[in-house]
């Protein structure tokens, strides 16, 4: 069974402990402070303790590793731009923020609408030659780049009415992260694109401030979006990508063994998160079905797709890495 945040939430004394102080791999070594924003039932958090767990097993007793989740030491972009100033030693980041904050566009490439099928093939490509261009290309903006996954494929919740054909997309305040990428997207689509902090969605789809939110599963159950929304339209129409980063600060102060096993230990991340995010995807539909959400299939999907194909082109024409990845996947992006 998924749990949920508020599942977690019921152990109210254990719980309160442990978002009080970080979760410690190991109780000796080189301390590693790790932070994300994402809550425990979230695969950022897998990111997270799957790293500090092959980590220990590459280099045991090494590395002190402490995570920080659920906001703790911030929101993904004051820890991405906390690490580009070097005050912070790993994160794990909503990769469309990368972008805005490194002024870097090659990560924009995981969202392009439509182009990565399945966890499958993110794997293969965040594994891949493209997918370690892509992290190499944070090195001029002071950042290591460890790892990259697939966090859960988005799909589209309204509190309004169920969305079941793309004309029923138009004008409906829809919240995204304020970027340009996804503003284009959702315009594309027809959609009244509203950019709100990720921690606002709860109560502005309670309000009606916004009608809808473009999220992934896992989001839903661990912010309990599922009690505010419940028409849940599978789109599908790209996967939400999280990266691990390194601060080139604290790679700087690692010897070459110590830099070997951070390098594999992120590697080794990628698989065991796309794996908890494909299984919790599937299982987390029929626990949302069971708390009263209808899960839509989109009857003309085929026309979503024809709507924004001509992004894909426009946005590699931004950055080579954008195009190698489209091609890599099996598209031309041109």
């Amino acid at each position: 069974m998924i749990i949920t945040r508020r599942t977690l939430l019921q152990g109210a004394a254990a719980m309160g402990a442990t978002l009080a102080t970080p979760y410690v791999a190991r109780a000796a070594g080189r301390t590693m402070r790790f932070a994300h924003a994402a809550n425990e039932v979230h695969p950022g958090h897998i990111m997270a303790t799957s790293f500090a767990g092959a980590l220990d097993e590459l280099m045991p007793s090494a590395f002190n590793v402490q995570i920080f989740p659920n906001r703790q030491l911030g929101d993904d972009k004051q820890l991405l731009e906390g690490s580009v100033a070097g005050m912070m030693d790993v994160v794990a980041v909503s990769g469309v923020l990368i972008p805005l904050v490194t002024g870097r566009p090659a990560m924009n490439a995981w969202q392009m609408p439509f182009l990565v099928r399945d966890y499958d093939q993110f794997g293969e490509l965040a594994l891949g030659d493209v997918g370690q261009k892509i992290l190499d290309d944070l090195r001029p903006a002071g950042l290591v780049g460890l790892a990259t996954a697939n966090t859960g494929q988005r799909n589209f919740l309204s509190a309004k009415n169920a969305v079941s054909s793309i004309t029923d997309f138009s004008g409906l305040k829809t919240r995204i992260v304020p970027v340009p990428l996804h503003q284009q997207i959702w315009e594309t689509v027809g959609a009244a694109p509203v950019g709100l902090p990720y921690g606002e969605i709860y109560g502005a789809l309670e309000t009606g401030v916004i009608d809808a939110v473009e999220i992934n599963v896992s989001s839903m159950l661990g912010e309990n979006l599922w009690e505010v929304g419940k028409h849940f339209t599978l789109t599908g129409h790209y996967p939400w990508h999280m990266a691990t980063l390194m601060s080139e600060r604290y790679w700087n102060g690692l010897n070459d063994e110590e830099k070997a096993a951070v390098t594999e230990a992120g590697r080794r991340s990628v698989t065991t998160t796309l794996n908890y995010a494909k299984t919790q995807d599937l299982e987390g539909r029929e626990e949302l079905k069971s708390k009263g959400v209808e899960i839509i299939e989109l009857s003309d999907l085929d026309a979503m797709r024809a709507r924004v194909a001509n992004l894909t082109a426009e946005w590699s024409a931004k950055d080579p890495l954008i195009a190698e990845l489209v091609t890599a996947a099996g598209q031309q992006p041109a």
